[in-house]
């Protein structure tokens, strides 16, 4: 919860400044945003390896395949990752870019699940025999 408000109130005075400073040079602006973005993401480590050893722990407990969980995780880290780089893209006026990263993203996911459609369709085969 803390982490979640230090985050938020860092970007709110970022983008009230990015506001002021937008008028004068809004290439600056899009640095401070950027700059705000690389702080939280940095800021997030910490929480984001906790997450993963649990669910790597998870993972064990349940006694499911880790094969089924690699996907789900890169799908996940594409989601975030495109989110960001729309978004950015989005506020520096960019926004058929915006559009390009989220076709990549979509597609760059489909691709991540691959091996999941892949053993569904196994499995599917395997039943109609």
């Amino acid at each position: 919860m803390e982490l979640a408000v230090q985050a938020a109130v860092l970007c709110v005075v970022a983008a009230l400044l990015s506001l002021v400073v937008r008028r004068g040079s809004p290439e600056s602006a899009l640095l401070l945003t950027l700059g705000a973005t690389a702080v939280v993401v940095l800021s997030l480590a910490g929480s984001l390896e906790s997450l993963m050893e649990f669910l790597g722990r998870l993972i064990e407990e349940s006694g499911l395949s880790r094969e089924l969980f690699v996907p789900l995780y890169k799908t996940v880290g594409i989601a975030l990752v495109v989110k960001l780089g729309s978004s950015l893209c989005r506020d520096a006026g960019e926004s058929a870019l915006s559009s390009v990263v989220e076709t990549a993203g979509a597609v760059c996911a489909l691709l991540a699940a691959l091996p999941l459609l892949r053993a569904v369709l196994a499995l599917l085969l395997e039943l109609m025999q």
